[in-house]
């Protein structure tokens, strides 16, 4: 089973022109020369109902494919970075956001993570998020305290209130489940 990620954040090759505190966010595609755009926001999607939450922005790209923001769809799991991952968690609003702190080299954390997938597709109110504890976004890492991958830092009202270290499944789901009955 391929586990699948939404991804906003994927380093732009030095070749791109970029503007803006997001530029190092996203992908060659996202980011070109051309015409400069307002980012008009972050998005959280509904994969089943359709339904959209925003956040406006004031950050200026440069782009020609993408001129919507990046967009958190309930029912996966979204890749974010440093420069994403404040303003999406302020999107989500009042809703659970679960975030998985992960390294590409950890073993634990690729058992895992098909398992959090499963999560973010069983959980239709709470949102979903990956970050990939690298050189790059070693500020949020530590912003957010990290000692040990993986670990899961669930969020409400864009406030940490619980934390999961290890991977220890049954420990996520009832911290998850705790969150969102309060």
């Amino acid at each position: 089973m391929a586990l699948q990620i939404h991804q906003i954040c994927r380093p732009v090759p030095s070749t791109s022109t970029s503007i803006g505190s997001l530029s190092s966010c996203f992908s060659k595609q996202s980011i070109v020369a051309g015409d400069i755009h307002q980012f008009p926001s972050m998005m959280v999607v509904n994969k089943k109902t359709g339904k959209r939450k925003g956040l406006s922005s004031s950050v200026t790209v440069r782009s020609s494919l993408e001129t919507a923001g990046p967009t958190v769809v309930i029912g996966e799991v979204t890749e974010v970075c440093q420069n994403t991952f404040w303003p999406l968690v302020n999107a989500a609003g009042d809703k659970t956001v679960v975030l998985d702190m992960y390294t590409q080299w950890c073993g634990p954390c690729k058992v895992i993570a098909p398992k959090f997938k499963d999560l973010a597709e069983k959980y239709d109110d709470v949102v979903f998020l990956k970050l990939d504890c690298n050189q790059d976004n070693r500020a949020l890492a530590k912003e957010l305290g990290l000692k040990v991958v993986p670990t899961f830092k669930i969020l409400k009202d864009s406030k940490v209130v619980k934390e999961v270290t290890g991977a220890k499944f049954d420990n996520l789901v009832g911290a998850i489940e705790e969150v969102r009955s309060c």
